[in-house]
């Protein structure tokens, strides 16, 4: 998944939010492409938003 369509998903969270997540080690599992471009997988994306359902209940 790209930034934006994770963004997207979560409902209009800013890029800046997205990537203050990510330098506090709150955010999914990402990686880089060699052109600097983040990249989610869907699995990794899934795993991490039911890990904050579990936090949150």
């Amino acid at each position: 998944m790209t930034v934006p369509q994770i963004l997207a998903e979560l409902g209009g969270v800013s890029r800046r939010t997205f990537y203050r997540w990510r330098e506090l080690g709150n955010g999914p599992d990402a990686f880089k492409l060699p052109n600097g471009e983040l990249r989610v997988w869907r699995s990794d994306f899934v795993a991490w938003l039911r890990r904050l359902e579990g936090t949150a209940a």
